[in-house]
Formats: C-alpha cells, structure tokens, sequence
C-alpha cells in the first residue's frame, strides 16, 4: 500500500506541461494586487498603523490568504480575483484623500552620494521587501498546494518544456538572492578597491557550508523515509539547496570579470548564450533529457548543469540590484528624459523590463531563434522569462510605493526615514523577507510533515484548504514572532 500510494505521488507531480506565460502572468499579478490594496489601506486610512490583531489579521488575507486563493479555488479565475482587489483599491484611494494621524515627513535636500555613509546610501526600500516577501510567501505556498488536488497541475513544475507557476517560482528565488547580493559588488565599488579572489572565495564558501549541509540532509532525509521524489527535476541525490549552496564560489569568481566587462546584465547574457550553444551544437542536450543514470553524474545531470541556468539568472538579479538598491538621486524638474532615465529607478526597471521581454520574445519566436522553455535544462529561454518576469514585478511594486508613498524617501533624518519605511510595509512580508532563507527551510519541514501524516491525494477541497490555511498561517506566524524577538537567522 505505501508503495503503491509512493508511486500515485510521483506520478501526481510528473510529466506535467504547464500552462501558458499569460496566465502565469494573470496569477502572480495578485501579489502586486494585494500589496496596492495594502499599500492604499495605510497611506489614505492608517490602517495598519497601530498593529493590532485586526489589522495583522487584514495583513494575513492580503498577502497569504489572497496568494493562496490565487493558486487554488480561485485558480479557473485569477482575472475575478485581481478585480475584486482592484476595485476596492481604486475605490479608497480616489475617495480618500485625508491621511489621518499621519505627518508627512519633511523634505530636505539629499546629500551626493559621495557624501553619504554606507547606510544612508542604501536605504530599506520597502518595494524591494514587499517583491521578496511575496515571492517567499508564493514559494512556500506551491510547495505544499502541489501535493493536493486543489492545486492545477498546470501548475506544477514541467517535465521538460513549457512553461509553469513552480517553474517561475525557483528561477525567482534565485534571481531575487541575485538582487539584494548586489549590495557587497557596490561596497567594493565605494571603496574603489576589489576585494581579493582568495578572500571572496573564502567568503562564498563559509556562506554554502549551511546551505551545502542543508541539502546533505534533505538528501538523507528522503533517502531514509523513502519519500517521493521528482527524480527529473534536479537528479537522484540533487536538491534546490545544493544549486543555492554552489552559487557563491561561481559568483565570486564573475566579481572579477565584472572589472573587465562592468556590466552583470552582459555578463548573464554572455553566460546564458554559452551555455545554450553547449546544449545545442553538443550532445549536452540529449545526455540531460534521455541519457541512462549509470553514474554520479549521469544522476545528478539536471542539478549539475542546469546550474549554469541559475548562474545566469543570479547575476541578472544583481544586474538589477545595482540600479535599485542604491539611493535614487533627486530629478531637476527641467530634467531631459536621458538625465531621468539615468535617475530614476521606476524609468530604469521599466525600460529593462522591456529589454529582457524583447530578448525573451526573440528567444522564442518562430522569426527569432524558436526555442523552447525549460526549466529541467534552465536553458536560455528560462533564463530570459524568469529575468523580464522579475523584473516587472519589481517594476509594479515600485510604482505602488511610487504612487502611495512618494515622500518616504525625503525624511529630514534616517531614523524618521526608517520609521516612515516600516510604516510603508506590510509587517508580515517585512518579517518573510527578513527570515526568507529560514522560513523556506520550515515550509520544507512542514511539507514533508504533512505528506508523511496526511493522505494529501485523497483530501477534498475543504479538508485541503483548512490544511493549507493552517499552514500557511503558522509560517506566518513563526516568521512574525522571529521578527518581533529581532531575530535574523542567516544562513
């Protein structure tokens, strides 16, 4: 019996071929829907100002609840589900113009970025908490829903070509780690002095001893407790933890061709286009999707070189990061669009968005290369979609904080500055994005949990949900608890 219901399990979560760019796009549209509706919530009527269990408990359906409906009753209509946030966003925010208990800080003249200290140069930039705490909140979400009926198989990670919510969801960790990394690339920068190969890698590996430790023991946990597994998505003893865990030795070694080619979004291209041409003008491709597991390699082939994919994918995310993390510099009224495009950090994202679409596009067409999307192989399609899609997120969720808090950046002090931030952010995606790494290795504990006590296959929809709301809010509620015992676990 337990073989057999092993087997159904597998077989639940393979040879899936996903669904369509555009109604990816429609589901995780709710994110920066929610985060609107928050974000007009506070600015118009301090909702969220004091914190009390009504307001964390609006928190919650926001910015859980709301993305875990997305995903799975309300999966058939995602376009009803951003709707009914829209509305009542639109509807606050051009009825409500009073902001109650609310004095707007005072603006003073910013001072040049040479002359700023490293904390002022870097502010806490609450679109950047609420992309990566949604993109957390989404991970930890699909994790579990995938082992349920409720989730759409359409969902769920592709075999080998197309494209998925599950498929964008890993991408999107590693570019997102990509982008908050960019902050040490800009430290050596400001010192006008690169830091030491030996001593970056010194680093790096003192940085994927946990991460590499953590996947050790994923692999013996699943091993031990027999635990269905997805053997072609990362290999036999291959896991998510092992590729985030390699990551910082290779990224250390681009920091040195970043003096020689000073751009992280060339370098991810160039990286990408290599590894593409490996996969097409060799046998790589072949080996990866048909060859016999006879060896370490040969088991592990999908970790292994779909590395390079999320290498690629790393490094656009700092591409990103150094454009977005550092202060924006003040825009003279009489600016030209060149001097505002150099500024501004909402006409940058937008104008790279549409750069990494077009590629993306081209990638695909039939008039441009005509290749396919693969996350087994994190070919360069993949590469491309998970940069252009991460890249409008984080447009969106600029211009939410653009459009409702335009003055959050003009505190005449940084710790007026830092309290009209954390004013400006929803606690609970504050406190996933602050404990993002740890809370994912919980919602991996809790997964396995779930799947070795409850028969997730044959639960119906409202056993499903009570399951998946209960998960979803002890996560919650741990990472809200770290938050307020100011505790930061890195890993």
């Amino acid at each position: 019996m337990a073989k057999n219901y092993k087997a159904m399990k597998e077989a639940f979560v393979s040879n899936h071929t996903g669904s369509s760019v555009s109604e990816i796009n429609y589901v995780t549209l709710i994110a920066p829907c929610t985060v609107l509706l928050w974000s007009v919530l506070q600015s118009r009527l301090r909702l969220f100002t004091p914190y009390n269990p009504s307001a964390m408990l609006i928190d919650f359906l926001l910015n859980c609840a709301a993305i875990l409906f997305a995903t799975t009753i309300y999966s058939s209509a995602p376009i009803l589900l951003n709707l009914l946030l829209l509305l009542p966003a639109l509807s606050v925010y051009f009825t409500s113009t009073s902001t109650p208990k609310q004095t707007k800080p005072r603006p003073t003249p910013q001072p040049s970025a040479s002359s700023q200290s490293p904390q002022n140069l870097f502010p806490i930039k609450p679109f950047i908490t609420n992309y990566r705490g949604t993109m957390i909140v989404v991970t930890c979400v699909a994790i579990l829903a995938v082992d349920f009926r409720i989730f759409p198989r359409r969902y769920a990670k592709v075999e080998n070509w197309g494209t998925s919510l599950m498929d964008m969801g890993v991408g999107s960790f590693v570019f997102s780690a990509g982008v908050v990394s960019a902050r040490s690339v800009w430290k050596d920068q400001l010192k006008k002095k690169l830091t030491p190969l030996s001593t970056r890698l010194a680093v790096s590996v003192k940085h994927s001893l946990p991460l590499l430790v953590l996947g050790l023991i994923r692999l013996y946990s699943v091993k031990g407790l027999d635990y269905a597994e997805h053997v072609t998505e990362y290999g036999v003893h291959w896991n998510f933890f092992f590729t985030l865990g390699f990551l910082p030795p290779f990224v250390a070694v681009f920091q040195s061709a970043f003096s020689i080619i000073p751009s992280y979004a060339v370098l991810s291209c160039l990286l990408g286009i290599a590894y593409e041409a490996a996969l097409n003008f060799t046998n790589l491709k072949a080996f990866i999707i048909t060859a016999p597991r006879t060896d370490l390699l040969s088991q592990n082939r999908e970790g292994v070189f779909s590395f390079f994919g999320y290498l690629a994918i790393f490094l656009a995310g700092q591409a990103a990061g150094m454009y977005v993390l550092p202060r924006q510099q003040p825009i003279a009224k009489d600016a030209t669009k060149r001097e505002i495009l150099q500024k501004s950090i909402l006409a940058r994202l937008a104008m790279w968005t549409l750069i990494w679409s077009l590629l993306f596009f081209f990638s695909t067409s039939y008039y441009g290369l005509g290749l396919a999307v693969s996350r087994r192989l994190a070919n360069l399609p993949y590469f491309l979609w998970v940069t252009a899609f991460n890249c409008g997120q984080i447009t969106l969720f600029c211009a939410i904080e653009t459009l409702c808090f335009p003055d959050i950046y003009k505190a005449g002090d940084v710790e007026t500055e830092k309290r009209t931030c954390r004013e400006a952010t929803s606690k609970i995606l504050h406190a996933f994005n602050r404990n993002g790494l740890a809370i994912f290795l919980l919602a991996n504990l809790l997964t396995g949990l779930v799947n070795l006590t409850l028969p997730t296959l044959h639960m119906g929809q409202m056993q499903s949900m009570a399951v998946l709301v209960t998960y979803i809010f002890v996560l919650c509620g741990v990472a809200l608890l770290l938050d307020r015992q100011n505790i930061s676990i890195k890993l």
